[in-house]
């Protein structure tokens, strides 16, 4: 049986992802996809950097994710973001280690996670819009608005295309809310960015 979150935490958390190792083309897209997923948290939580960084203390990976700075340039590596300054490569241990910090976060906030996403399957059966319940409602403001202000295509993305990409991290982020979580994601990941 694969070891859980909470296990890793005792040794090297990095040591408990499956084996497949991305492609150096793929590293890209899998920075893209992971700065979504910590923005959708960020939207619908409303943590901030220092949750971010408390989880990497309790991951014991502070030795990747230090400080706000440290935390801000591994963010900044996403192709997707605005601005030069202080971009990064990021290197496939740094890639798990957010996925593990995702997942962390994720798991902390399981009980609204799951009451977004029950929410969101009840307005869709009664073929309501998501933005009329209060909790969706502020979740995809909030969402839309840091996307425009943090990524280079945000003013030119349709709110449509937005509202459905924040829906689609919503349901995601219910599976790596779950006991093995950074495995879903990670492997989800490597899925995404797989070269077609």
């Amino acid at each position: 049986m694969p070891p859980d979150l909470k296990s890793l935490t005792s040794t090297n958390p990095i040591e408990g992802f499956p084996l497949t190792t991305p492609q150096p083309e793929q590293l890209d897209n899998i920075k893209a996809q992971i700065d979504l997923v910590l923005l959708a948290l960020e939207a619908l939580t409303g943590i901030g950097s220092e949750a971010m960084l408390q989880a990497a203390i309790d991951l014991n990976l502070e030795s990747m994710v230090s400080d706000r700075v440290a935390l801000w340039r591994l963010r900044q590596s996403s192709p997707l973001r605005k601005g030069q300054g202080g971009r990064k490569k990021l290197d496939v241990e740094e890639a798990r280690a957010l996925v593990l910090i995702s997942c962390h976060l994720a798991k902390q906030q399981h009980e609204l996670i799951r009451r977004a996403v029950a929410l969101l399957e009840q307005v869709t059966e009664q073929r309501r819009q998501p933005h009329q319940t209060a909790l969706l409602g502020d979740y995809l403001d909030k969402f839309n608005n840091t996307y425009q202000e943090r990524m280079e295509a945000g003013d030119t993305v349709s709110p449509e295309t937005l509202m459905n990409l924040a829906l689609k991290l919503l349901i995601d982020l219910l599976f790596y809310s779950a006991p093995h979580g950074f495995r879903r994601m990670w492997l989800a990941l490597l899925d995404r960015t797989k070269p077609r």
